[in-house]
Parts: C-alpha cells; structure tokens; sequence
C-alpha cells in the first residue's frame, strides 16, 4: 500500500478508537451482549485478532473465536438467525454469502482490510481479463467483488496445499492480492504463480533483523511467522502457518517461549492455551523507525464493546448490516464453496 494511502488510513482510524472502559463497565457490557445474543438468537463470531474481551465474549457465549476459514463454516453450520461477526469487512460478506437466509451484521462496517483495499474490483477484473489462460486465485482477505470473479477462494491455512493440488493438474496461477503469502506458496510448491502487488500493514512491517536481535537475547524462543510476512521474515521461522497451525505449533512444540509475527490478538489465545509459556511480539521497526501497525491490525480494534452492544438493542443493527448483491454473491459462492470443500477434504486426510 502506498505510503500516503498508510498515512490516510492510520489519520482516520486514529479518531475512531474504540473507548477505555474500567472493570464495572466492561461486565455491564458483557451481561448486556449476552442478553441480548440470546433474546435475538443471535450468535457471536470472533476472529483471533479481536480484542481479547470480543473474544473472551464469544467464547461465553457459545459462539466462535477463529481464524477466517472457521469463521466461514461456524457460522454457516449454526442454527442461529443471526450472525454477529466481529472482525474485518471480507469476513462479514464470506457469512452473508454463505448464509443468505441470516441477518449479518457487525459492530462497525467501516472495519476493513488493507488487502481488501488495496485490490478494486474494476481493477483486478482488468488485470484477469490480460490474463484469460491462468486459474484466479483470491485470498480471503477480498471483497465479495474480487471473490466473484475467482476460480478460487482460499485462506492461508489451506493455501499451500491447494496450490499444490492446482499445479499438478497443470494449472497456471493468477494469485491476489497478498503478494508474500503468493510467493511463500510459489516457493513451497513450485507453481506458476503470477501475484498482484499487495500487502497486509501489519505483516508486511515484521523485519528481520530485529527477530534475529530478540532470538538473540531469548535463544531458547521458537520463531512462529504468519506467511503474509515478507519472505526475509518468513526465512528465519521455526513454523510458518496460518493463525490455527501457529497456536497448534505452540501448543505441540517443547519451547518454553516463542517469537510471534503476526497480529498480538492472538496472543489471548495462545495464552489461554498456555499459561506456562512466554509469548513475545516479533520487532515491526529498526532503530529509529516507526510502525504503522505495531503488530496490531487497527481495523480489528475497532471492534469493540460498545458497538457491539448498540448493534445488537437497535432494531435496525445501527445501520450496519451485511448486504451483498445477489448476483455478486451467486458467483462469489462458487470459489467459496471450493474453498469449504476442498479444507474439508483435507481434513479427512
């Protein structure tokens, strides 16, 4: 992403923060949701990078904390009316395409994804168009616009092995938009893989030479890197995986502590897993740099308490409502229900 785009965005999300809330308030809150989940049969779906209280919250009441891929089936699989997906943009339309009958909504849509901004629709389908001979690829991370015009959804739990599965049948690969975890899969399988140039502002800040310094004074830590990292980063990892294979990594390796480059919401669950390890966050800037991002993604804070709240005791969800055309979201679910199927094979194996 460009670097006045950077800037734009980190001015805006700066005054949209979600607010500090003392103990006595966060319980009301959370009495209130739950209430609330409950009388509107409601169900609360929490990605790994939300705040630890959304995620604690979800876990209480009955609902789901996951990567985007478990996200997808959970609430697609759960009787619930309706969804309450706390997360970014992408994740809200992959529910609402799935689950068409349910009413989708978020805390705040304005929670986005610089990957799904940084990869138009118009614009990717031009780039598609220049080449017809190669498979589409879409990572999750897209608009249900970029997911229409797909072969192919995937996540990055599952990204190697489709690849693979692909290049074997002799396909060639258009790949968008994240351009390191496109490589890292080029890399692992040897595919023909043609990437769009994007990136995702947290990942894409984890440097080096910074996780070599911490490894360095903790040489007993493991280093756990998520594949949207540049591939510097990615080269020096114990185990490189999506946010599920990073916690499992930890819960089955012997380290006492770890070195974690991705997003720090993680770091509730892979705490609450196991309290008796050390969980540090990987280094995003040199000496005399400053991070963007600091290893938070800021558009997953924006999902708070508070707007949860006011979502689910307005009548309306405060405006903020899934909607997804029909026709975007009858194309859309085809590569989607790829995706579904294919991880479930998986699975099975």
């Amino acid at each position: 992403m460009a670097e006045l785009e950077r800037d734009r965005v980190r001015e805006y999300l700066a005054g949209h923060a979600q607010p500090t809330l003392d103990d006595g308030a966060r319980a009301h809150y959370r009495e209130r949701i739950a209430a609330q989940l409950k009388a509107r049969n409601a169900v609360l779906v929490a990605h790994y990078y939300t705040d630890p209280e959304i995620q604690a919250l979800a876990e209480a009441t009955g609902g789901c904390v996951a990567d985007s891929l478990e996200m997808a089936r959970f609430g697609k699989n759960h009787p619930a009316t309706t969804l309450i997906v706390a997360g970014v943009r992408f994740m809200g339309e992959t529910a609402k395409i799935l689950s068409p009958e349910k009413w989708v909504f978020m805390p705040t849509l304005e929670a986005t994804c610089s990957l799904d901004i940084g990869c138009p629709a118009d614009v990717f389908s031009d780039f598609c168009d220049q080449h017809p001979e190669r498979t589409v690829v879409v990572y999750a991370n897209t608009s249900a616009a970029v997911k229409a015009r797909a072969d192919w959804v995937v996540t990055s739990s599952i990204a190697v092995e489709l690849i693979d599965h692909l290049d074997r049948q002799g396909e060639k690969i258009l790949w968008a938009p994240d351009r390191h975890l496109g490589n890292y899969v080029r890399e692992r399988t040897g595919a023909d893989v043609l990437c769009w140039d994007g990136e995702c502002i947290v990942h894409d800040e984890f440097k080096a030479k910074g996780i070599l310094e911490l490894k360095a004074l903790h040489p007993e830590a493991a280093v756990l890197v998520h594949p949207e990292s540049p591939a510097s980063v990615v080269e020096i990892a114990d185990v490189v995986g999506s946010t599920s294979q990073l916690i499992s990594a930890a819960q089955q390796l012997d380290n006492p502590s770890f070195i974690v480059a991705t997003d720090r919401g993680i770091f509730y669950k892979m705490q609450q897993l196991m309290p008796g390890k050390t969980f540090m966050a990987a280094p995003t800037a040199g000496n005399g740099a400053t991070c963007r991002s600091c290893a938070n993604c800021p558009w997953m804070a924006m999902n708070g308490l508070e707007n949860t709240l006011a979502v689910l005791e307005d009548a309306n969800g405060c405006g903020q409502e899934i909607h997804v055309d029909p026709e975007i979201a009858r194309q859309a679910l085809v590569p989607l229900d790829r995706m579904l199927a294919f991880g479930a094979e998986l699975k099975r194996r």
